[in-house]
């Protein structure tokens, strides 16, 4: 196999990329609206969350009680849905038309996942307003992964991922920006 190289790559970095468990693609992205409190404000965010998704939205229960806020151990307090595959590159490339196509580079971390929130929800394109649910902010979360991540996650005999396979934040970076009109700023 003869491999050419890349002015600014080496031959192993040309080797390394052109093996397809190399490949970075998203593991999910969810999709979060934490009311604070439960109650009507919590089905207002599900209902909120079913319509931009399309996705029966799951509650998340306080971890500790908070005296300040009034908030009491396992109260739900949150709504979150979870997209995998083309339903999470397409969500996405709504959710950043919504952010104005610009995410920070603090939002990156070293694991390969960033996240951005969106202020108001009826800034996502295909959202329509309706008085009754009112206007929620909300949390999107990415995870990007290789494949071969799935030994990980096994419930026989997991396995760790080396730290060569991980996706660093440089990789995340270029990834996003080669396949989702995006601008890295910071």
């Amino acid at each position: 196999m003869t491999l050419t190289t890349i002015p600014g790559k080496t031959v192993e970095d040309t080797e390394r990329d052109a093996n397809p468990m190399r490949a970075v693609r998203i593991g999910k992205l969810t999709l979060n609206i934490a009311t604070g409190k439960s109650g009507d404000p919590l089905e207002r965010a599900k209902k909120v969350l079913n319509q931009l998704t399309n996705k029966t939205p799951a509650t998340k229960r306080a971890r500790k009680s908070v005296k300040d806020f009034n908030v009491r151990k396992g109260e739900p307090i949150a709504t979150v849905v979870t997209l995998r595959r083309d339903e999470a590159g397409e969500f996405l490339k709504r959710a950043l038309e919504a952010v104005s196509n610009k995410v920070n580079k603090t939002c990156f971390d070293n694991y390969g996942n960033f996240s951005f929130g969106i202020k108001e929800h009826i800034e996502i394109p295909g959202t329509k307003y309706i008085p009754e649910l009112g206007i929620f902010g909300a949390t999107v979360h990415v995870t990007l992964e290789r494949p071969g991540y799935r030994i990980k996650r096994k419930s026989i005999r997991p396995a760790r991922i080396s730290k060569s396979h991980r996706v660093i934040q440089e990789e995340a970076i270029n990834f996003i920006q080669s396949n989702y009109p995006i601008q890295v700023v910071g």
